[in-house]
């Protein structure tokens, strides 16, 4: 007879062999919870197929005896964009953050057309004598910006006008690299748990600035509805299962509340 250490080899040799046949490996699809290999880009995957929405979101942090006077300039500003037709662009909401950075201002801008329509509106922006007049005014008030392009989630609502009043959070999430096409497989079946109470606004992920970043877009009637909503996922069968595939997948995490601004499209 062999040795048993002769026949222990030959056994693990066995088990590598067989492991190495099967596409899944079954000993390693006893602890990897698998999705299926995607061969395109990011934004063909996720993204909706009927529209060309591309989205983009400033943060801008204000001077805090200028945040008054720097909501007053934006509203105009946003306002007579609104109203100019030939500009490609549209404000989804304006907020000032309650909870998380003070004396911030968040802007989420939507370009219908995508790239081209962005680059129309920017060439008409830099030639127009008064938008720049008032970059240059807003610059006063400013301690930074800083901006990203995002796409919309195929399997979220298109972010629509709501009359309030509500409360806002976005949660941002910073993702390992590699793992967008996973997160967006959980959270297309569990977006279902937080429709209850119409509270989903919209999903994104970033396509320039920093990537692997996800911003999910939420509103309640209050800091307690908030509560009461969240709480009342877990009560949903599928739900936990969905926290514990998409927590391994985050590097680090934020949430903002957020008040409206009182020309933001949604209040």
């Amino acid at each position: 007879s062999h040795p048993p250490f002769v026949k222990l080899s030959f056994i693990l040799f066995l088990c590598r062999r067989f492991s190495e046949s099967s596409d899944k490996g079954w000993f390693r699809s006893l602890f990897v919870h698998k999705v299926d290999a995607r061969k395109d880009a990011h934004s063909n995957l996720l993204s909706k197929k009927e529209t060309s929405n591309l989205y983009k979101i400033q943060f801008h942090n204000v001077k805090p005896e200028c945040l008054e006077a720097y909501n007053s300039l934006e509203a105009e500003v946003q306002t007579r964009l609104h109203q100019d037709q030939d500009y490609p662009c549209e404000v989804v909401g304006s907020w000032n953050t309650w909870y998380g950075e003070q004396d911030q201002a968040v802007h989420l801008w939507r370009y219908r057309g995508g790239y081209p329509a962005l680059t129309e509106c920017l060439k008409k922006l830099n030639n127009n004598k008064e938008y720049l007049e008032f970059r240059k005014e807003r610059a006063k008030m400013l301690i930074s910006r800083r901006n990203q392009l995002l796409l919309e989630f195929s399997f979220w609502n298109e972010p629509s006008p709501r009359p309030g009043p509500s409360i806002y959070e976005m949660r941002t999430y910073h993702l390992k690299t590699g793992t967008m096409i996973e997160w967006g497989n959980h959270w297309a079946r569990a977006i279902k748990y937080r429709q209850e109470n119409n509270e989903a606004v919209g999903g994104f992920f970033s396509q320039i600035g920093d990537l692997y970043v996800v911003h999910h877009l939420w509103a309640y009637e209050s800091l307690q509805s908030r509560n009461e909503t969240r709480n009342s996922a877990w009560l949903k069968e599928g739900w936990d299962v969905n926290v514990y595939y998409t927590v391994p997948l985050i590097r680090s995490m934020a949430s903002r509340i957020m008040i409206p601004t009182q020309s933001s499209p949604l209040q």
